[in-house]
C-alpha cells in the first residue's frame, strides 16, 4: 500500500472513500469491502483519504473525542485489509477553509482523479459542512466519477460507530467494543524505556510508546502480546497514570508484564490485545501494598486467559 499526502497529484484514477476511519470498526470495515468490489469490477486502484489530524482535534483540541487508532495504526490495518492506497491532508486552517465545491475539484478531481467515490450516509464536506451526497453525485457527472452512500452497519440492533467503541471502552465493556469492531481493541507501538519501577518491585514491565495523551480507555487489563515471532503472549496491562508512584496530572503510560517471559524487548514493535478489563487505578498509600495488588491482578489474569483458551 502507498502512502501519500497534500495537493500532489496520484498521476492515476482511484476508486476512493472518505472518512476518519479512526478504530476501523465493523462499520468501517463494510464500507471498504464495498470499496473493493467497486475497485476490481472497474480495474481501478483502491483509495482511502484520510485527514490528520481529526478535524475536531483541530476545531476543538480540548473537546475531541480520544484516538481509538493512530495513523500508523490505521494504515497497517488498511494494508492488511488489501487497499492500495492512503492518501492523506493535513487538515489545517487552509484545508479547513476549502468550499465544498473547491474539495471536489481540488481533492478528488485533481489530486486523486477519483472514478468513483463512497461516502457513509451522514458525510459531510468542505467549509461549515455544506457538501454532501447529492452535491458529489452532481459534481461527479461533470468532473468524471460517480458517487454512492453506504447506509448504517449494525451490531445486534446498534450502530456499528467510533463513538460507540469509546463509550464501551471508558465503561470497561471490552466484549462490546470487541463485536463493534470485529476483533480485540489493541493498542500497537514501540517498547521504549520507563523508569524501571516494575523490574525493581519483581514485576519487569515493557513500556508501550503511547501516540497520544488520551487513550480511550484506563484501569489494568488482562492482555494478549502480538508481534513477537509466535503466538501472542499472555500478561496483565496497566494504561494510566500510575498514581501510586506518579503525579495524579502525568501523562498516561501503557506497561505490560508478560507471564514467565524475560527476554529484552527494547525497540520491538508489538500490539497489545485488551481483552477484560480487572478493574480501575488506584492509589495505595506504600509500595508493598501496591505490590501485593499486582500479584492479585496477575492472577486474575492468568485464571481469565486460561479460561479463555480452554
Amino acid at each position: 500500500m502507498r502512502i501519500t499526502h497534500g495537493f500532489v497529484p496520484t498521476g492515476q484514477p482511484h476508486a476512493v472513500t472518505i472518512g476518519n476511519f479512526d478504530g476501523l470498526h465493523l462499520g468501517h470495515k463494510a464500507m471498504l469491502a464495498r470499496l473493493l468490489d467497486v475497485a476490481r469490477a472497474r480495474g481501478l486502484p483502491s483509495c482511502v483519504l484520510s485527514f490528520e489530524p481529526h478535524p475536531r482535534e483541530f476545531f476543538a483540541p480540548e473537546q475531541a473525542p480520544a484516538r481509538l487508532s493512530s495513523l500508523r495504526e490505521k494504515a497497517e490495518c488498511l494494508r492488511r485489509l488489501g487497499i492500495d492506497r492512503l492518501h492523506v491532508f493535513r487538515f489545517d486552517r487552509a484545508f479547513s477553509a476549502l468550499t465544498a465545491d473547491a474539495f471536489v475539484e481540488r481533492v478528488l478531481g485533481e489530486t486523486l482523479q477519483a472514478r468513483y467515490v463512497l461516502v457513509g450516509d451522514d458525510f459531510r464536506f468542505g467549509a461549515k459542512r455544506t457538501g454532501d451526497l447529492a452535491l458529489l453525485q452532481s459534481m461527479g457527472a461533470t468532473l468524471g466519477f460517480d458517487a454512492e452512500s453506504l447506509p448504517t452497519v449494525e451490531v445486534a440492533g446498534e450502530r456499528s460507530s467510533s463513538t460507540a467503541v469509546r463509550a464501551a471502552l471508558a465503561a470497561g465493556e471490552l466484549d462490546h467494543a470487541a463485536r463493534l469492531l470485529g476483533r480485540p481493541y489493541s493498542i500497537s507501538g514501540r517498547v521504549v524505556h520507563g523508569d524501571k519501577l516494575g523490574r525493581d518491585i519483581g514485576f519487569p514491565t515493557a513500556n508501550i510508546q503511547l501516540k497520544h495523551n488520551r487513550p480511550p480507555l484506563m484501569g489494568i487489563f488482562a492482555v494478549e502480546v502480538a508481534g513477537l515471532n509466535g503466538a501472542p503472549l499472555p500478561g496483565v496491562a496497566s494504561l494510566g497514570r500510575r498514581p501510586t508512584v506518579k503525579n495524579p496530572d502525568a501523562a498516561p503510560v501503557l506497561e505490560v508484564h508478560l507471564f514467565d517471559f524475560n527476554a529484552d524487548l527494547y525497540g520491538r514493535r508489538v500490539r497489545v490485545d485488551f481483552l477484560k478489563k480487572l478493574r480501575d487505578e488506584e492509589k495505595y498509600p506504600d509500595l508493598d501494598s501496591l505490590v501485593a495488588q499486582i500479584h492479585r491482578d496477575v492472577a486474575a489474569a492468568k485464571t481469565y486467559l486460561t479460561q479463555r483458551h480452554a
